[in-house]
C-alpha cells in the first residue's frame, strides 16, 4: 500500500488507539505494525478472529489475557548449545510457560461462547503446555529473577554460612567502633561496604591507631572508610563463600536452561500465538468501545456502501461525531463531493479512506449493519497542503506531483482520494485541469 497515502490519512494514529486497549507491549506493538492486506480470504478470517474474541470478551465471565512477557531475546540465546540464560530471562520463560497453559485452558472452558472458542481455537492449538517444566521454573526462580536459597541443598548451606558470616563482621566492625576514641569517630556513622568490603568510617588520623586497610575516603577527605584487621580475615571467608555461591547459582541456572532448552520451538509459538490473541484483544476491546458493526467486505467492482459511518479519531476524542452514509453502486466510478467551506468535505473524504485501511487490517471500524467496503488494491490520496521547501515545491507542483502518482499507478480497483482537485492556481486552468483528471 501508498505509504505517504497512509499517512495522509493518520492510519498509524488509527492503530495506536486501537494498541492501546491491548493488555501487553508486545500485542500493542503487533496492532500498530498491523499493515492492510488485500487477500479477502485472510481479511474475513481474521475478522472473524475478531468478532469471536469479541464474544468472549463482551460474555458474562470477560475474557483477558495472560501475562506476555518479551522473552524473544531469551529464547534467541536458547538457540546456542551450552549458552546459559540468567534468573531474569528464565523467570520469563516461567511466565511464558505458565500463560501459555492457563490462556489454553481458558480457550477451551465450555462455560465461554463456543463461537468463539471455536474460531480462536487455531491459536489455542499452537499454545504448550508443560507442567513439569513450568514448577521447575518456579521451584528454582523467585519473583525478582533471583535463585532460590531452597533450589539445591549447596546452595542452602551456603546462604546460610554467608548470612551468619555476614552478621559476625557486622558485630566485630560495630566492636571496634565503639573502641574508638572520641575525636576519631564520625557522628551518626554506621557500618558501610567500600569495594564489596565492610568497613568502618573513621576521621583523618584515626586510621593510624585503627590500621588495617583505607578502601575509600569520602568526597570531603574527612572520613576514611577502613577495614580492620580484625575483620580482614571474616572479609575473606566472606568473599570465598560469595565466588561459591555464585559457581552453585550458575551451575543451577544452566541445569534449568538445559530443562527448557528442548521446547524451544513450542515456546517461540507459544508467545507468537499470546501475542496474536493479544492484537485480537485489543481490536475487539476497541470494536466494544466505539459500537463497531461487522461490515462485508468485498470487490471494488462492486462498489460500497458506509452506513453511518463515524471518523475513528474524532471518536477518540470524544467529541459528539456526526455519522455520514455514503455509496458507491457498481456502475458508479467517481463521486464529486461539494459545498461550503468548513462544511466537513475532507473529514468525509479521510474518513473513507480510513475506515477502509482500518478494515483491511483486520480492525473492525465505526459503521452501523448494513456496511459493504470494498477491499482496494492500492490507496492514493492528495489532501492538504503539501508544500516543500526542502524540494523547492509550492502547493500547486505538490498537488502536481501528487496527482501524476495517483494518474501513473492507481488502477481500477484503486482508492483514489483528492482534496480541492484543481486548487492552488489559476481558478480557470484549475478548472480545466481538474475536468480531465477526473476524465
Amino acid at each position: 500500500m501508498n505509504p505517504h497515502a497512509l499517512s495522509l490519512l493518520d492510519l498509524p494514529r488509527a492503530l495506536a488507539v486501537v494498541a492501546e486497549r491491548a493488555s501487553s507491549s508486545l500485542g500493542a506493538a503487533h496492532v500498530r505494525a498491523l499493515e492492510p492486506m488485500t487477500d479477502r480470504a485472510w481479511l474475513e478470517g481474521e475478522h472473524a478472529r475478531v468478532a469471536g474474541m469479541r464474544a468472549l470478551v463482551a460474555a458474562d465471565d470477560p475474557w483477558a489475557p495472560h501475562p506476555v512477557p518479551d522473552v524473544a531475546a531469551a529464547l534467541r540465546r536458547l538457540r546456542v548449545a551450552g549458552a546459559g540464560l540468567n534468573g531474569t530471562e528464565l523467570l520469563g520463560l516461567g511466565v511464558l510457560l505458565r500463560s501459555s497453559r492457563r490462556t489454553r485452558e481458558s480457550l477451551t472452558d465450555e462455560k465461554r461462547p463456543a463461537a468463539g472458542r471455536a474460531v480462536l481455537a487455531v491459536l489455542r492449538d499452537r499454545l504448550a503446555t508443560d507442567r513439569s517444566a513450568e514448577d521447575a521454573v518456579e521451584r528454582t526462580i523467585d519473583d525478582d529473577g533471583r535463585v532460590r536459597d531452597d533450589a539445591s541443598p549447596a546452595l542452602r548451606r551456603i546462604r546460610r554460612e554467608l548470612a551468619a558470616a555476614h552478621g559476625e563482621l557486622i558485630r566485630i566492625l560495630e566492636r571496634e567502633m565503639s573502641r574508638l576514641e572520641e575525636h576519631h569517630r564520625v557522628a551518626d556513622a554506621s557500618v558501610t561496604v567500600r569495594n564489596g568490603r565492610y568497613v568502618m568510617p573513621v576521621r583523618r588520623g584515626g586510621h593510624v591507631v585503627v590500621g588495617g586497610i583505607v578502601h575509600d575516603t569520602s568526597q570531603t577527605g574527612a572520613t576514611l572508610f577502613v577495614e580492620p584487621p580484625a575483620a580482614i580475615e571474616f572479609g575473606n571467608r566472606i568473599r570465598e563463600l560469595e565466588v561459591e555461591e555464585q559457581r552453585e547459582v550458575d551451575r543451577i541456572l544452566l541445569e534449568l536452561t538445559e530443562r527448557v532448552r528442548p521446547l524451544r520451538d513450542e515456546l517461540v509459538a507459544s508467545l507468537a500465538a499470546l501475542v496474536a490473541l493479544d492484537s485480537l484483544y485489543a481490536r475487539a476491546r476497541y470494536a466494544i468501545e466505539f459500537r463497531c458493526a461487522n461490515a462485508e467486505l468485498g470487490s471494488p467492482r462492486d462498489g460500497f456502501a458506509i452506513v453511518g459511518g463515524r471518523h475513528p479519531l474524532l471518536l477518540a476524542q470524544g467529541v459528539d461525531v456526526v455519522p455520514f452514509d455514503l455509496a458507491m453502486t457498481a456502475g458508479e466510478r467517481t463521486l464529486l463531493v461539494s459545498g461550503p467551506n468548513t462544511g466537513g468535505k475532507t473529514v468525509l473524504l479521510k474518513a473513507v479512506g480510513l475506515l477502509s485501511m482500518l478494515a483491511q487490517c483486520g480492525v473492525p471500524v465505526p459503521v452501523e449493519a448494513g456496511t459493504h467496503l470494498a477491499v482496494f488494491d492500492d490507496v492514493f490520496a492528495d489532501i492538504g497542503d503539501e508544500q516543500s521547501i526542502e524540494a523547492s515545491l509550492s502547493t500547486f507542483s505538490a498537488h502536481l506531483r501528487n496527482l501524476g502518482e495517483i494518474l501513473r499507478l492507481s488502477t481500477a480497483n484503486s482508492l483514489a482520494l483528492v482534496d480541492e482537485l484543481g486548487s492552488g492556481t489559476d481558478p480557470v486552468e484549475g478548472a480545466a485541469l481538474g475536468g480531465a483528471i477526473l476524465e
